[in-house]
């Protein structure tokens, strides 16, 4: 039984020189460093999308990724980041769990900003994003694990429950908070979710290359014609 807050079972504790405890320090260490800095210029470690289309603060999208604001946040977060990160890296392997945790919340950071661009109004003016890895690491746990049983604090239940769990926190604080305030977690679970089933961008450049040969194939066809077999026996018929 794999466990997660407790319970028995154990996918066990990464060592702290696994990508996941890294992450997990990597996190702690940018929230610490936020809350020393904010008085002057840490909220520009923040995810300010109105400030990242106007530039040059364009790290924004990748260092929102390593902040919490709350305590429990930075607690729970680092814990979450450590344990079901070194569970998923046992998996994937490191490269591909930095890719999935980081590249997805900075992907979603880079989405945020461009919908800042095109709608006006549709965020807010700052956003941490150590919940958007975090909760992209909890649902792309529980979506691995799929039907399998998993242990949620003691309460026995499917991978894929404590996926919706997990995805339930975030729609939660979307009602609770405000879908503006959310805009980068939801689109985080978006591309979790699309990843774990299958989509990745080799395989979105397959489609799109498989597409573009079909529809060139196709308009080549219209340029043909069938000849018939009692064809009188002329050269322009063999062209």
């Amino acid at each position: 039984m794999r466990s997660f807050g407790g319970g028995g079972g154990g996918m066990g504790l990464p060592g702290l020189e696994t990508m996941a405890s890294k992450l997990a320090v990597a996190l702690v260490a940018g929230s610490v460093l936020f809350h020393l800095t904010k008085a002057q210029s840490g909220n520009l470690l923040l995810l300010i999308p109105e400030l990242v289309v106007r530039g040059p603060f364009l790290w924004q999208p990748l260092t929102y990724a390593f902040i919490e604001t709350a305590p429990i946040g930075i607690i729970f977060g680092a814990i979450i980041t450590w344990s079901i990160g070194g569970y998923l890296e046992s998996l994937w392997g490191g490269k591909r769990l930095l890719m999935v945790a980081v590249g997805i919340a900075v992907t979603a950071g880079v989405l945020t900003t461009l919908l800042a661009l095109l709608v006006p109004g549709t965020t807010v003016q700052a956003y941490a994003g150590g919940n958007v890895m975090t909760s992209v690491l909890w649902v792309s746990y529980g979506l691995t694990i799929g039907r399998g049983q998993a242990n949620f604090w003691g309460i026995p239940l499917s991978g894929n429950a404590l996926a919706g769990i997990g995805a339930g926190f975030v729609v939660l604080s979307a009602i609770t908070s405000g879908w503006q305030t959310q805009v980068p977690d939801l689109l985080g679970l978006c591309m979790a979710f699309a990843y774990v089933r299958g989509a990745n961008p080799r395989k979105l450049w397959l489609t799109l290359q498989h597409w573009r040969l079909q529809r060139q194939l196709k308009g080549r066809s219209k340029h043909l014609q069938v000849v018939r077999q009692d064809r009188p026996d002329r050269d322009q018929y063999l062209n």
